[in-house]
């Protein structure tokens, strides 16, 4: 049969490559299959160039030594807190500025300083450290020597305290202060300031540097018998706060001795003990630290003596109290009851007594002798305490004049639940005797211009500011300082420039 195709066509086509399988592509398995040869990883191809292994080579995994490496020891305990909380208050790298004075009984009423800048006493600062007027985070090791500006402020507290050592009619005057104002404007130094002041005036000293240790639960704490509501003594607080106190005031208590009759402490004080032997027993016998203060204070409030005991008595000074970070005392504590509720600030003995200085004596001064109560908000650590708000709103409206009564009075909200206990506390109704005065706010603000170019000057005599003080610089930092606040100012002082 003739085929329907040519055969030699057909041989002509060319013959079609066979395709073969590739050598990476995968194994062949069925779809369906459940077999692992499709996730399988390949082996990679042996290198036949490299060297063969030697004969009876050990083919096992080595662990590799580790070296030993000397860890540095820990510091002793302790050391860390030191370091954190080291005050240095001299910078020898400083150039020392000449002619300038001190801080001193003649030098704190004068207005002609107004601006200038005064050096804190040498032979002072041993007091000044010991009573914890200074801070780690304050200036004072970018100068020769510590000094404090003084302001409008500084000022007027210098008469007050020259008013109540003087023999006018203000001696023996009784003035109380509660210092507020924007962060870094200057409250804590305002205290150095008031304390410096005292020293110079030959005062007693009471400090309570950090009002926030006596209610995060850090100390011990016992219930005092026979008190309701119930009282709590911190015996380790009131310890360190004769501690202070003997080492800030020993020139002044080693003069004065117990001229009054101490039932509770007849076995360790007796009629004409210096008043440092009557501190230095609370703070050798803890348990009995809150009744030595109150027997300590009974003594340097007195105005006379005990009967029989006319030959041990002298004239007592004033007394300056000042208390940083008041916020803190307004709200409850970390301390709690023995049916577990929370402990309020009020209720524990040591805050009760200088929160009740606020308010006037009933028979007599709440300082017979003289003396000032200067507390201070800090805003840098200051909780949120609606109660307290209310309470220094309520403050300012006395001072300024406002009736109570009046509907412009500030009152709380009655949504708020503001503690009444806090409102009270600083609710001071008038005082009867005419040399107390009455308790007042008073805001520190920023630095005037005049007062902005002396503290400049001050910065550029140290040698610390490398330009010109003028007019012109003097008014920018005092804009860029949010109205000339002292905090602000130090950073702008201590800016280096470059010229250009």
């Amino acid at each position: 049969m003739v085929p329907s195709f040519c055969g030699t066509c057909l041989s002509r086509l060319r013959p079609t490559p066979r395709v073969l399988p590739s050598l990476t592509s995968a194994p062949r398995a069925a779809p369906f299959h459940t077999t692992a040869v499709l996730s399988s990883v390949l082996m990679k191809k042996k290198n036949r160039d490299a060297p063969a292994k030697k004969y009876r080579e050990r083919t096992a995994f080595r662990m590799k030594k580790k070296r030993h490496v000397e860890r540095p020891r820990p510091p002793p305990a302790g050391e860390r807190q030191a370091l954190r909380k080291r005050i240095v208050l001299s910078n020898p790298n400083a150039l020392e500025v000449k002619d300038m004075k001190d801080l001193s009984a003649d030098t704190m009423i004068e207005a002609r300083l107004r601006g200038s800048v005064l050096g804190l006493p040498m032979p002072m600062l041993d007091q000044l450290r010991a009573s914890g007027a200074f801070k780690p985070h304050q200036g004072w090791a970018i100068f020769r020597r510590p000094g404090t500006v003084m302001r409008s402020e500084t000022l007027e507290m210098g008469k007050n305290f020259h008013e109540i050592t003087s023999e006018g009619a203000g001696k023996g005057k009784v003035f109380k202060r509660i210092i507020s104002g924007v962060r870094a404007s200057g409250k804590t130094v305002h205290l150095l300031q008031a304390m410096t002041m005292a020293f110079a005036k030959k005062w007693v000293v009471f400090t309570v540097p950090e009002a926030q240790d006596l209610v995060i639960g850090h100390t011990t704490y016992t219930p005092i018998s026979g008190t309701n509501p119930t009282l709590y003594a911190q015996a380790d607080a009131t310890a360190a706060l004769l501690s202070r106190v003997i080492n800030s005031n020993r020139d002044v208590l080693s003069g004065l001795t117990v001229s009054r009759e101490h039932p509770s402490l007849r076995s360790t004080v007796k009629p004409g003990m210096k008043l440092t032997e009557l501190a230095t027993v609370g703070t050798t016998d803890r348990a009995i630290a809150w009744t030595v203060f109150q027997a300590l204070w009974t003594e340097l409030t007195a105005t006379s003596p005990a009967p029989s005991l006319e030959k041990h008595f002298q004239p007592r000074p004033p007394i300056l109290v000042t208390v940083d970070g008041l916020a803190h005392w307004m709200k409850n504590t970390e301390y709690r009851t023995p049916e577990f509720q929370p402990i309020h600030a009020h209720d524990l003995a040591f805050v009760n007594h200088f929160l009740s200085l606020l308010k006037p004596g009933f028979e007599k001064p709440s300082l017979p002798n003289g003396g000032a109560l200067v507390y201070a908000l800090s805003t840098s650590n200051k909780p949120s305490v609606y109660a307290l708000d209310v309470a220094l709103k309520q403050l300012e409206a006395r001072q300024a004049g406002v009736d109570p009564k009046s509907p412009e009075f500030p009152q709380p909200d009655p949504y708020a639940n503001a503690d009444i206990r806090v409102i009270d506390a600083l609710n001071v109704p008038k005082p009867k005797d005419a040399k107390e005065g009455a308790l007042e706010v008073q805001t520190l603000g920023g630095l005037t211009r005049e007062e902005t170019r002396g503290y400049m000057e001050y910065f550029a005599r140290s040698g610390i500011m490398r330009e010109k003080v003028s007019e012109e610089s003097v008014s920018e930092k005092w804009t860029l300082a949010a109205g000339g606040v002292i905090g602000e100012l130090e950073k702008l002082g201590k800016r280096v420039r470059v010229a250009a």
